[in-house]
């Protein structure tokens, strides 16, 4: 397919439009079906592939599938509470929605429409970077907004980004390190992936995501844009100057060695993301689940720690939990009830989470997701 954005198909219907004949399904795996059959099928491989042989990407799932918690009985909870503290604050459930990028390619309405369910669910938004639709218009939905930065060869357009986003009312900024280059992600060359026209980097200065929209057989225009305008010698020093730089809290996504949780938490960020960007960087590296525990012990509570990477139920939240973590982010799921059911469609998704959640703390004997992180696992049993 040598130019996406040119499929008329596309262009005359986004995907995603059916909102009001949507009906909830029963697990969040579930929104996976009824998001692939509306979404053109080079935009699910988009969303749904990892990078290489998507090794990193199958490693996620199989690591969370191997933790077994060991539940305590007697403890007398019926009625728990899912809330919990994050960076900037306290939030309904132990759970951030992840940044993910251009999210008009899932539904018309995009970041809005999530950003508005996150609201609902009383949950911190996570806007990326290259978001399809402003930065001030997401923080206009009320949610509480986290700023995903990803570091730009230009710092004068990243300086002028983290001053938007606090001007906005952005929580806490949370810069991922792991994307020096865009992973091989296969799919997206095999399709010659390229953004169709309605989909744009709205928080990027005009035309500097023209390459993007360029399709051209076995390339992603997409890494083609991110390797014009990611810097890819994100250094230390960057880390200290972006700490100095912002007067909320700072989370850094995209830790996996302890050793580097622990210069982040010398450099005085407020929280290490631990995360292989959901399968989509380095394919050989290790599931985030599998490196939680030793990250947690690295940094010694001088900051929090959360999980990134293939969370897929309220379950998979009461795993992180007793791995270490302080909380998740949840990302393709809800990117698949967006394209499903729009804003209803996230806002059933999380509302799943919360009662799946909820579930979870009663079965472990848990009076909120506090406790959970004392409850004790078994890896592989």
């Amino acid at each position: 397919m040598a130019d996406p954005a040119a499929t008329p198909a596309r262009d005359a219907q986004p995907p995603g439009d059916a909102t009001d004949e949507f009906v909830p399904p029963a697990s969040l795996a579930e929104f996976a079906a009824p998001a692939r059959a509306v979404l053109p099928a080079d935009v699910w491989d988009f969303v749904d592939g990892g990078s290489g042989t998507e090794t990193a990407l199958a490693a996620n799932r199989a690591a969370l599938d191997r933790v077994a918690v060991l539940p305590r009985m007697l403890a007398g909870v019926d009625d728990p509470s899912t809330e919990a503290t994050l960076p900037g604050g306290r939030a309904a459930l132990p759970v951030a929605v992840a940044p993910m990028a251009y999210q008009r390619l899932l539904h018309p309405d995009g970041e809005p429409a999530l950003a508005a369910a996150a609201r609902a669910a009383g949950v911190p938004y996570v806007a990326s970077t290259l978001s399809s639709t402003p930065i001030e218009e997401i923080a206009a939905t009320g949610a509480t907004v986290w700023f995903q930065l990803y570091w730009l060869r230009d710092r004068a357009l990243v300086a002028d980004l983290l001053d938007r986003a606090e001007a906005a009312g952005c929580a806490a900024v949370m810069v991922t390190v792991d994307v020096p280059v865009l992973g091989r992600r296969l799919r997206d060359a095999r399709n010659g992936f390229a953004l169709p026209p309605h989909v744009t980097a709205a928080n990027l200065p005009g035309g500097r995501d023209d390459l993007a929209h360029q399709g051209t057989p076995g390339v992603s225009a997409v890494a083609v844009h991110t390797g014009a305008v990611f810097a890819p010698a994100l250094s230390w020093a960057d880390l200290e100057w972006l700490r100095g730089r912002t007067r909320v809290p700072l989370l850094v996504k995209g830790i996996l060695d302890p050793r580097d949780a622990v210069r982040a938490a010398d450099a005085g960020v407020d929280a290490v993301v631990v995360s292989n960007h959901g399968g989509r960087q380095l394919d050989a590296a290790p599931a985030s689940a599998a490196v939680l525990p030793e990250v947690v012990e690295a940094v010694e509570q001088r900051c929090a720690v959360l999980l990134d990477s293939g969370i897929r139920s309220g379950v998979d939240v009461l795993r992180a939990l007793a791995l270490g973590a302080d909380g998740v982010l949840l990302g393709r799921p809800l990117l698949w009830a967006l394209a499903a059911g729009g804003r209803a469609g996230a806002e059933a998704a999380l509302a799943l989470l919360a009662a799946e959640l909820r579930d979870a703390l009663i079965l472990s004997g848990c009076p909120d997701p506090a406790s959970a992180r004392r409850l004790r696992t078994r890896i592989g049993v």
